[in-house]
């Protein structure tokens, strides 16, 4: 478990800022506390209210290229640490990043989800360490909401 300043010194170091929790776009919560866990609702890579790019992954034109997915990844998975802190009461109180679940809208002959989703895994390991370790499932779709080419959400358990 990190500290307040340690982890802001983590945001510091990769450059990021927590962003605002992102409003829904639907009749749900970004994020439930249930006990000492926390479920957060798919959260897409908005930056300040936009997507940086909508689509399908794979290669070719047309198309999001899988290395910029991975980026995405890593924005919505900020997005979904920045839900956790709201009813957390911040990242400091994150005891394990138990499971990531991510979707990747995908060209049907696109099979590299995993990569796409190490871009939300390793933003988790950086910020949080050992802490940030966890299950997951990388999960490839046909559209998503908004035609992100991703969306992440975390379950995650509070000390």
């Amino acid at each position: 478990m990190s500290t307040a300043a340690e982890i802001q010194g983590r945001l510091d170091t990769l450059g990021l800022t927590l962003p605002t929790v992102a409003a829904p776009v639907g009749s749900y919560v970004p994020a439930l506390r249930v006990g000492s866990t926390v479920y957060t609702s798919g959260q897409l890579p908005f930056v300040d209210g936009a997507l940086p790019a909508t689509g399908k992954v794979g290669t070719g034109p047309g198309l999001v290229d899988p290395a910029d997915a991975a980026g995405y990844a890593r924005l919505a998975a900020l997005n979904a640490l920045a839900a956790v802190a709201s009813v957390a009461g911040g990242l400091e109180n994150v005891a394990r990043v138990v499971k990531v679940v991510g979707f990747v809208a995908s060209d049907p002959a696109f099979t590299g989800q995993p990569a796409v989703v190490n871009g939300a895994s390793n933003l988790l390991t950086a910020l949080l360490g050992d802490v940030g370790v966890h299950a997951r499932s990388a999960v490839g779709v046909a559209v998503l909401p908004m035609d992100s080419p991703v969306e992440i959400e975390l379950v995650v358990e509070l000390v």
